[in-house]
Protein backbone atom coordinates (compact mmCIF):
# COMPACT_ATOMS: atom_id res chain seq x y z
CA UNK A 1 0.00 0.00 0.00
CA UNK A 2 1.00 3.35 -0.78
CA UNK A 3 2.48 4.91 2.45
CA UNK A 4 0.90 8.68 3.45
CA UNK A 5 2.69 11.82 3.12
CA UNK A 6 2.16 15.23 4.03
CA UNK A 7 3.89 18.06 1.99
CA UNK A 8 4.08 21.72 3.25
CA UNK A 9 2.58 23.22 0.42
CA UNK A 10 4.75 26.52 1.29
CA UNK A 11 8.38 25.11 0.56
CA UNK A 12 6.95 22.03 -1.40
CA UNK A 13 8.99 20.06 1.25
CA UNK A 14 8.33 16.99 2.39
CA UNK A 15 7.25 16.71 6.29
CA UNK A 16 6.84 13.33 7.19
CA UNK A 17 5.82 9.76 5.34
CA UNK A 18 3.40 7.44 7.32
CA UNK A 19 2.83 3.67 6.52
CA UNK A 20 -1.01 2.80 5.69
CA UNK A 21 -2.75 0.57 8.51
CA UNK A 22 -2.71 -3.21 7.32
CA UNK A 23 -6.18 -4.94 6.67
CA UNK A 24 -5.12 -6.87 10.17
CA UNK A 25 -4.48 -3.71 12.02
CA UNK A 26 -7.38 -2.18 10.73
CA UNK A 27 -9.57 -5.37 11.80
CA UNK A 28 -7.84 -5.23 15.66
CA UNK A 29 -8.33 -0.90 16.11
CA UNK A 30 -11.96 -2.08 14.87
CA UNK A 31 -12.52 -4.59 17.73
CA UNK A 32 -10.55 -2.05 20.17
CA UNK A 33 -13.29 0.69 19.10
CA UNK A 34 -16.42 -1.97 19.33
CA UNK A 35 -14.91 -3.08 22.88
CA UNK A 36 -14.56 0.58 24.05
CA UNK A 37 -17.79 1.95 22.78
CA UNK A 38 -19.96 -1.02 25.11
CA UNK A 39 -18.03 0.17 27.92
CA UNK A 40 -17.82 3.95 27.14
CA UNK A 41 -21.77 3.95 26.71
CA UNK A 42 -22.18 2.94 30.52
CA UNK A 43 -20.54 6.32 31.45
CA UNK A 44 -22.63 9.21 32.79
CA UNK A 45 -23.13 12.72 31.71
CA UNK A 46 -20.59 14.51 33.33
CA UNK A 47 -17.77 12.15 33.58
CA UNK A 48 -17.74 12.42 29.53
CA UNK A 49 -18.10 16.19 30.08
CA UNK A 50 -15.07 16.00 32.62
CA UNK A 51 -13.42 14.34 29.46
CA UNK A 52 -14.12 17.00 26.87
CA UNK A 53 -13.14 19.55 29.53
CA UNK A 54 -9.95 18.34 29.62
CA UNK A 55 -9.79 18.17 26.22
CA UNK A 56 -10.69 21.83 26.12
CA UNK A 57 -7.67 22.36 28.72
CA UNK A 58 -4.84 20.59 26.84
CA UNK A 59 -5.94 22.57 23.53
CA UNK A 60 -5.60 25.64 25.25
CA UNK A 61 -2.73 24.72 26.61
CA UNK A 62 -0.86 23.91 23.58
CA UNK A 63 -2.50 25.66 21.10
CA UNK A 64 0.98 27.24 19.33
CA UNK A 65 2.10 23.55 18.86
CA UNK A 66 -0.99 22.57 17.30
CA UNK A 67 -1.57 25.39 15.17
CA UNK A 68 1.99 25.59 13.54
CA UNK A 69 1.41 21.36 12.73
CA UNK A 70 -2.05 22.60 10.76
CA UNK A 71 -0.02 25.63 9.12
CA UNK A 72 2.53 22.87 8.44
CA UNK A 73 0.65 20.52 6.83
CA UNK A 74 -1.94 22.63 4.68
CA UNK A 75 -0.84 25.92 4.75
CA UNK A 76 -3.48 28.19 6.25
CA UNK A 77 -1.90 31.65 8.13
CA UNK A 78 -0.14 30.87 11.72
CA UNK A 79 -3.10 33.02 12.96
CA UNK A 80 -6.29 31.43 11.53
CA UNK A 81 -4.50 28.52 12.31
CA UNK A 82 -4.64 29.76 16.58
CA UNK A 83 -8.29 30.42 16.21
CA UNK A 84 -8.79 27.26 14.86
CA UNK A 85 -6.96 25.35 17.80
CA UNK A 86 -9.54 28.12 19.93
CA UNK A 87 -12.66 27.43 18.24
CA UNK A 88 -12.24 23.70 18.94
CA UNK A 89 -11.65 24.47 22.14
CA UNK A 90 -14.97 25.99 22.83
CA UNK A 91 -17.22 23.31 20.73
CA UNK A 92 -15.83 20.91 23.23
CA UNK A 93 -16.65 23.26 26.56
CA UNK A 94 -20.55 23.97 25.01
CA UNK A 95 -21.04 20.38 24.63
CA UNK A 96 -20.09 19.26 27.96
CA UNK A 97 -21.92 22.35 29.46
CA UNK A 98 -24.93 21.90 27.65
CA UNK A 99 -25.13 18.13 26.28
CA UNK A 100 -27.06 16.36 28.97
CA UNK A 101 -30.02 18.42 28.71
CA UNK A 102 -30.13 18.15 24.84
CA UNK A 103 -30.40 14.55 25.53
CA UNK A 104 -32.56 15.09 28.41
CA UNK A 105 -35.56 12.39 28.40
CA UNK A 106 -38.78 13.98 26.59
CA UNK A 107 -42.12 13.41 28.20
CA UNK A 108 -45.22 13.13 25.79
CA UNK A 109 -48.54 13.48 27.11
CA UNK A 110 -50.19 10.09 25.19
CA UNK A 111 -53.19 7.35 26.93
CA UNK A 112 -50.01 5.97 28.02
CA UNK A 113 -49.47 5.55 31.97
CA UNK A 114 -46.41 7.41 30.80
CA UNK A 115 -44.47 8.01 28.15
CA UNK A 116 -41.62 9.44 26.48
CA UNK A 117 -38.38 9.93 23.87
CA UNK A 118 -35.06 8.72 25.23
CA UNK A 119 -31.94 9.16 23.20
CA UNK A 120 -29.49 6.82 23.34
CA UNK A 121 -25.77 6.06 21.22
CA UNK A 122 -25.77 3.39 18.62
CA UNK A 123 -22.10 2.63 17.94
CA UNK A 124 -18.62 4.15 16.82
CA UNK A 125 -19.75 6.76 14.49
CA UNK A 126 -16.37 6.93 11.12
CA UNK A 127 -15.64 10.36 10.51
CA UNK A 128 -14.21 10.88 7.18
CA UNK A 129 -12.99 14.78 7.47
CA UNK A 130 -10.60 16.89 4.60
CA UNK A 131 -7.79 18.96 5.10
CA UNK A 132 -9.04 22.43 4.94
CA UNK A 133 -10.06 22.95 8.85
CA UNK A 134 -7.96 19.95 10.19
CA UNK A 135 -8.78 20.64 13.81
CA UNK A 136 -12.19 22.42 13.41
CA UNK A 137 -13.82 19.62 11.45
CA UNK A 138 -12.96 16.65 13.53
CA UNK A 139 -13.63 18.22 16.63
CA UNK A 140 -17.06 19.72 15.41
CA UNK A 141 -18.14 15.62 14.84
CA UNK A 142 -16.14 14.72 18.29
CA UNK A 143 -17.39 16.42 20.55
CA UNK A 144 -20.95 15.99 20.01
CA UNK A 145 -20.10 12.11 19.52
CA UNK A 146 -18.29 11.80 22.45
CA UNK A 147 -20.83 13.86 24.76
CA UNK A 148 -23.19 11.38 23.51
CA UNK A 149 -21.80 8.23 24.60
CA UNK A 150 -20.45 7.13 20.83
CA UNK A 151 -17.21 5.95 20.08
CA UNK A 152 -15.08 7.77 17.10
CA UNK A 153 -13.38 6.30 14.18
CA UNK A 154 -11.07 9.00 12.16
CA UNK A 155 -10.32 9.16 8.58
CA UNK A 156 -8.48 12.29 7.88
CA UNK A 157 -7.08 13.46 4.56
CA UNK A 158 -3.77 12.12 3.74
CA UNK A 159 -2.25 15.60 3.67
CA UNK A 160 -2.89 16.31 7.42
CA UNK A 161 -1.77 12.66 8.61
CA UNK A 162 0.26 14.38 11.33
CA UNK A 163 -2.79 16.39 12.84
CA UNK A 164 -5.14 13.15 12.68
CA UNK A 165 -2.31 11.37 14.96
CA UNK A 166 -1.91 14.34 17.49
CA UNK A 167 -5.59 14.13 18.00
CA UNK A 168 -5.78 10.79 18.81
CA UNK A 169 -2.60 11.20 21.26
CA UNK A 170 -4.66 14.45 22.58
CA UNK A 171 -8.15 12.44 23.12
CA UNK A 172 -6.05 9.64 24.90
CA UNK A 173 -4.22 12.08 27.11
CA UNK A 174 -7.35 13.75 28.60
CA UNK A 175 -8.09 10.58 29.62
CA UNK A 176 -10.33 9.05 27.33
CA UNK A 177 -9.86 4.93 27.16
CA UNK A 178 -8.15 3.40 24.26
CA UNK A 179 -10.69 2.84 21.33
CA UNK A 180 -12.30 5.40 22.39
CA UNK A 181 -11.30 7.73 19.50
CA UNK A 182 -9.64 6.04 16.64
CA UNK A 183 -7.66 7.62 13.63
CA UNK A 184 -6.91 5.18 10.74
CA UNK A 185 -4.61 5.92 8.18
CA UNK A 186 -6.08 4.42 5.13
CA UNK A 187 -6.53 5.25 1.76
CA UNK A 188 -9.90 6.51 0.09
CA UNK A 189 -10.25 3.42 -1.72
CA UNK A 190 -10.84 1.43 1.62
CA UNK A 191 -13.48 3.74 2.72
CA UNK A 192 -16.32 1.25 1.11
CA UNK A 193 -15.07 -1.61 3.17
CA UNK A 194 -15.09 0.00 6.70
CA UNK A 195 -18.32 1.77 6.19
CA UNK A 196 -19.65 -2.03 5.75
CA UNK A 197 -18.17 -2.91 8.24
CA UNK A 198 -20.00 -4.25 11.08
CA UNK A 199 -18.31 -2.51 13.57
CA UNK A 200 -19.29 0.93 12.07
CA UNK A 201 -22.64 2.08 13.39
CA UNK A 202 -22.86 5.51 11.30
CA UNK A 203 -20.90 7.95 8.87
CA UNK A 204 -20.25 11.38 8.78
CA UNK A 205 -18.46 12.83 5.71
CA UNK A 206 -17.35 16.55 4.85
CA UNK A 207 -16.18 16.82 1.53
CA UNK A 208 -16.73 17.10 -2.04
CA UNK A 209 -19.81 16.45 -4.19
CA UNK A 210 -17.99 13.42 -5.76
CA UNK A 211 -16.74 11.92 -2.52
CA UNK A 212 -20.35 12.14 -0.98
CA UNK A 213 -22.38 10.35 -3.38
CA UNK A 214 -20.04 7.43 -2.71
CA UNK A 215 -20.04 7.72 0.67
CA UNK A 216 -23.72 8.07 0.96
CA UNK A 217 -24.30 5.17 -1.44
CA UNK A 218 -22.25 3.05 0.37
CA UNK A 219 -24.16 4.01 3.80
CA UNK A 220 -27.30 2.76 2.00
CA UNK A 221 -26.13 -0.33 0.40
CA UNK A 222 -24.87 -1.02 4.38
CA UNK A 223 -28.43 0.34 5.99
CA UNK A 224 -26.14 2.82 8.13
CA UNK A 225 -26.87 6.66 8.84
CA UNK A 226 -25.05 8.71 7.30
CA UNK A 227 -24.66 12.85 7.21
CA UNK A 228 -22.95 14.83 4.43
CA UNK A 229 -21.63 18.26 4.66
CA UNK A 230 -20.51 18.94 1.17
CA UNK A 231 -19.38 22.22 -0.93
CA UNK A 232 -20.84 25.60 -1.38
CA UNK A 233 -21.03 27.84 -3.47
CA UNK A 234 -22.50 30.81 -1.36
CA UNK A 235 -23.80 33.75 -2.67
CA UNK A 236 -23.51 37.18 -1.19
CA UNK A 237 -25.64 40.32 -2.70
CA UNK A 238 -24.84 43.32 -2.01
CA UNK A 239 -27.90 45.45 -2.41
CA UNK A 240 -28.36 49.33 -3.47
CA UNK A 241 -28.70 50.45 0.29
CA UNK A 242 -25.85 47.95 1.92
CA UNK A 243 -23.06 50.07 3.64
CA UNK A 244 -20.79 49.79 0.40
CA UNK A 245 -17.54 49.90 2.10
CA UNK A 246 -18.69 47.34 5.11
CA UNK A 247 -19.66 44.84 2.20
CA UNK A 248 -16.62 44.99 0.15
CA UNK A 249 -14.40 44.63 3.62
CA UNK A 250 -16.66 41.59 4.54
CA UNK A 251 -17.08 40.02 1.27
CA UNK A 252 -13.21 40.26 0.81
CA UNK A 253 -12.85 38.43 4.71
CA UNK A 254 -15.16 35.55 3.36
CA UNK A 255 -13.50 34.96 0.07
CA UNK A 256 -10.10 35.04 1.55
CA UNK A 257 -10.47 33.08 4.61
CA UNK A 258 -8.58 29.90 5.39
CA UNK A 259 -6.81 31.23 1.46
CA UNK A 260 -10.13 30.82 -0.18
CA UNK A 261 -10.32 27.56 1.14
CA UNK A 262 -13.54 27.52 3.30
CA UNK A 263 -16.97 25.61 2.08
CA UNK A 264 -18.86 28.13 3.48
CA UNK A 265 -16.52 30.90 1.99
CA UNK A 266 -18.08 33.79 0.19
CA UNK A 267 -18.47 33.13 -3.79
CA UNK A 268 -20.68 34.81 -5.76
CA UNK A 269 -20.90 38.11 -5.37
CA UNK A 270 -23.88 39.46 -6.95
CA UNK A 271 -24.34 43.18 -6.82
CA UNK A 272 -27.62 45.56 -8.03
CA UNK A 273 -26.47 47.21 -10.90
CA UNK A 274 -27.16 50.98 -9.22
CA UNK A 275 -23.98 50.35 -6.54
CA UNK A 276 -21.89 47.52 -8.88
CA UNK A 277 -19.03 50.08 -10.03
CA UNK A 278 -19.18 51.41 -6.78
CA UNK A 279 -18.90 48.32 -4.92
CA UNK A 280 -16.39 46.53 -7.02
CA UNK A 281 -13.78 49.43 -6.96
CA UNK A 282 -14.58 48.93 -3.11
CA UNK A 283 -13.94 45.34 -3.93
CA UNK A 284 -10.83 44.95 -5.43
CA UNK A 285 -8.79 47.58 -3.06
CA UNK A 286 -10.29 44.91 -0.09
CA UNK A 287 -9.09 41.56 -2.36
CA UNK A 288 -5.28 43.62 -3.29
CA UNK A 289 -4.96 44.38 0.45
CA UNK A 290 -4.09 40.90 1.46
CA UNK A 291 -0.41 40.06 1.73
CA UNK A 292 0.48 36.68 0.19
CA UNK A 293 3.79 34.96 1.66
CA UNK A 294 4.61 32.56 4.31
CA UNK A 295 2.09 31.54 6.29
CA UNK A 296 4.09 31.01 9.66
CA UNK A 297 4.63 35.12 9.04
CA UNK A 298 2.44 37.46 11.48
CA UNK A 299 1.75 39.89 8.63
CA UNK A 300 0.86 37.42 6.00
CA UNK A 301 -3.11 37.13 5.48
CA UNK A 302 -2.62 34.49 2.39
CA UNK A 303 -0.66 31.47 2.45
CA UNK A 304 -1.03 28.86 -0.66
CA UNK A 305 -3.40 26.54 -1.11
CA UNK A 306 -2.86 23.18 0.62
CA UNK A 307 -1.43 21.11 -2.56
CA UNK A 308 0.13 22.04 -6.15
CA UNK A 309 -2.60 20.10 -7.56
CA UNK A 310 -5.72 22.01 -6.04
CA UNK A 311 -4.06 25.45 -7.06
CA UNK A 312 -3.57 24.08 -10.91
CA UNK A 313 -7.40 23.00 -10.52
CA UNK A 314 -8.50 26.44 -9.38
CA UNK A 315 -6.51 28.06 -12.46
CA UNK A 316 -7.75 25.88 -14.89
CA UNK A 317 -11.24 26.85 -13.65
CA UNK A 318 -10.43 30.37 -13.94
CA UNK A 319 -9.23 30.02 -17.68
CA UNK A 320 -12.23 27.99 -18.72
CA UNK A 321 -14.28 31.13 -17.01
CA UNK A 322 -12.05 33.31 -19.18
CA UNK A 323 -11.95 31.48 -22.31
CA UNK A 324 -16.03 31.21 -22.37
CA UNK A 325 -16.19 35.53 -21.73
CA UNK A 326 -15.68 36.42 -18.27
CA UNK A 327 -12.81 38.88 -17.20
CA UNK A 328 -9.76 39.23 -15.19
CA UNK A 329 -9.73 42.43 -13.02
CA UNK A 330 -7.28 41.24 -10.57
CA UNK A 331 -5.01 38.07 -10.29
CA UNK A 332 -5.45 34.90 -12.33
CA UNK A 333 -1.75 34.21 -12.73
CA UNK A 334 0.33 31.66 -10.86
CA UNK A 335 2.84 33.34 -8.85
CA UNK A 336 6.35 32.45 -9.93
CA UNK A 337 7.67 31.44 -6.85
CA UNK A 338 7.80 28.13 -4.70
CA UNK A 339 5.00 26.70 -3.15
CA UNK A 340 0.98 26.28 -3.90
CA UNK A 341 0.66 29.85 -4.21
CA UNK A 342 -2.57 31.56 -5.78
CA UNK A 343 -2.94 35.34 -5.61
CA UNK A 344 -6.49 37.17 -4.89
CA UNK A 345 -8.19 36.67 -7.85
CA UNK A 346 -11.48 38.56 -9.23
CA UNK A 347 -13.98 37.56 -12.41
CA UNK A 348 -16.16 39.99 -13.80
CA UNK A 349 -19.10 39.29 -16.59
CA UNK A 350 -19.16 35.70 -14.92
CA UNK A 351 -22.24 34.09 -16.53
CA UNK A 352 -24.14 30.38 -16.77
CA UNK A 353 -21.95 27.80 -18.37
CA UNK A 354 -18.71 29.21 -16.79
CA UNK A 355 -17.12 27.47 -13.74
CA UNK A 356 -16.80 30.36 -11.95
CA UNK A 357 -20.76 30.54 -12.38
CA UNK A 358 -22.00 27.01 -12.08
CA UNK A 359 -19.02 25.69 -9.97
CA UNK A 360 -17.51 25.58 -6.67
CA UNK A 361 -14.19 27.62 -7.17
CA UNK A 362 -11.86 26.28 -3.67
CA UNK A 363 -9.59 28.88 -4.39
CA UNK A 364 -9.30 32.95 -3.63
CA UNK A 365 -10.89 33.70 -6.62
CA UNK A 366 -14.07 35.88 -7.00
CA UNK A 367 -17.17 35.66 -9.21
CA UNK A 368 -18.91 38.85 -9.76
CA UNK A 369 -22.33 39.15 -11.24
CA UNK A 370 -24.15 42.16 -11.87
CA UNK A 371 -28.11 41.93 -11.36
CA UNK A 372 -30.61 44.43 -12.67
CA UNK A 373 -32.33 44.66 -9.53
CA UNK A 374 -32.64 42.86 -5.88
CA UNK A 375 -35.43 40.60 -7.38
CA UNK A 376 -32.44 39.75 -10.18
CA UNK A 377 -30.24 39.46 -7.79
CA UNK A 378 -32.07 36.87 -5.50
CA UNK A 379 -33.16 34.61 -8.76
CA UNK A 380 -29.02 34.53 -9.88
CA UNK A 381 -28.21 34.15 -6.17
CA UNK A 382 -30.36 31.06 -6.41
CA UNK A 383 -29.23 29.77 -9.49
CA UNK A 384 -26.83 26.82 -8.19
CA UNK A 385 -27.54 22.89 -7.46
CA UNK A 386 -25.27 23.90 -4.41
CA UNK A 387 -27.08 25.68 -1.05
CA UNK A 388 -24.56 25.92 2.12
CA UNK A 389 -24.56 29.45 2.91
CA UNK A 390 -25.87 32.77 1.65
CA UNK A 391 -25.27 35.90 2.65
CA UNK A 392 -27.36 39.59 2.05
CA UNK A 393 -26.13 43.33 3.03
CA UNK A 394 -28.88 46.01 3.32
CA UNK A 395 -29.42 48.89 5.81
CA UNK A 396 -33.06 47.65 6.02
CA UNK A 397 -32.71 44.83 8.47
CA UNK A 398 -36.34 43.75 8.56
CA UNK A 399 -36.35 43.63 4.62
CA UNK A 400 -32.90 41.51 4.81
CA UNK A 401 -34.39 39.25 7.33
CA UNK A 402 -37.03 38.71 5.10
CA UNK A 403 -35.02 37.94 2.31
CA UNK A 404 -32.35 35.35 4.43
CA UNK A 405 -35.73 33.45 5.94
CA UNK A 406 -37.88 33.64 2.58
CA UNK A 407 -36.02 33.98 -0.15
CA UNK A 408 -32.74 32.35 -0.17
CA UNK A 409 -32.15 29.06 -0.15
CA UNK A 410 -29.50 27.70 1.63
CA UNK A 411 -28.41 25.99 5.08
CA UNK A 412 -27.32 29.62 6.89
CA UNK A 413 -28.40 32.86 5.70
CA UNK A 414 -26.63 35.62 6.73
CA UNK A 415 -27.36 39.20 7.07
CA UNK A 416 -25.06 41.61 7.09
CA UNK A 417 -21.92 39.72 8.00
CA UNK A 418 -20.09 36.84 6.48
CA UNK A 419 -21.53 33.22 6.75
CA UNK A 420 -19.77 31.00 9.82
CA UNK A 421 -20.23 28.28 12.13
CA UNK A 422 -21.65 28.44 15.64
CA UNK A 423 -21.68 25.67 18.36
CA UNK A 424 -25.05 26.94 19.25
CA UNK A 425 -26.59 26.74 15.70
CA UNK A 426 -27.01 23.82 13.24
CA UNK A 427 -24.79 23.80 10.52
CA UNK A 428 -25.76 21.89 6.87
CA UNK A 429 -26.64 22.35 3.73
CA UNK A 430 -29.75 21.72 1.07
CA UNK A 431 -29.68 19.93 -2.15
CA UNK A 432 -26.06 19.01 -3.23
CA UNK A 433 -24.29 20.67 -0.51
CA UNK A 434 -25.39 17.55 1.53
CA UNK A 435 -27.77 16.60 4.36
CA UNK A 436 -28.22 16.26 8.09
CA UNK A 437 -26.70 18.75 10.30
CA UNK A 438 -23.92 19.64 12.85
CA UNK A 439 -23.80 21.27 15.67
CA UNK A 440 -26.32 22.68 18.56
CA UNK A 441 -29.24 19.77 19.83
CA UNK A 442 -29.34 18.74 16.41
CA UNK A 443 -25.99 17.88 15.68
CA UNK A 444 -25.73 15.69 19.29
CA UNK A 445 -29.03 13.87 18.36
CA UNK A 446 -27.55 13.12 14.76
CA UNK A 447 -26.46 9.60 15.53
CA UNK A 448 -28.62 8.53 18.48
CA UNK A 449 -30.96 5.97 19.02
CA UNK A 450 -34.32 8.20 19.77
CA UNK A 451 -36.14 5.75 21.52
CA UNK A 452 -40.10 5.95 22.43
CA UNK A 453 -40.33 4.45 25.32
CA UNK A 454 -44.37 3.38 26.66
CA UNK A 455 -45.90 2.40 29.45
CA UNK A 456 -49.14 1.13 30.26
CA UNK A 457 -50.98 0.74 32.73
Amino acid sequence: MKPLTSVNPATTESIATYNQHTDLEIDRKLDQVSHAYHAYRKTTFNARAQLLRRVADLLELRKQDYAELCTLEMGKTLSSAIAEVEKCAWVCRYYAQHGEAMLADQIVETDAQKSYVTYQPIGPVMAIMPWNYPLWQVFRYAAPTLMAGNACLLKHASNVTGVALDIEALMQEAGYDEGCFTTLLASGSRIEGLIADHRVAAVTLTGSGPAGRAVGAAAGRALKPSLLELGGSDPYIICADADLQQAAKACATSRLMNNGQSCIGAKRFVVEAAVYDKWLALFRKAMQEAVMGDPMLSDTSLGPLARADLRDEVHEQVRQSVDAGARLIIGGVIPQRTGAYYPPTILVDVAPGMPAYDDEIFGPVASVIKASDLNDAIRIANDTSLGLGAGIFTQDLERGEYIAKHQLEAGACFVNTFVKSDPRLPFGGIRESGYGRELSDLGIKAFMNCKTVWVAG
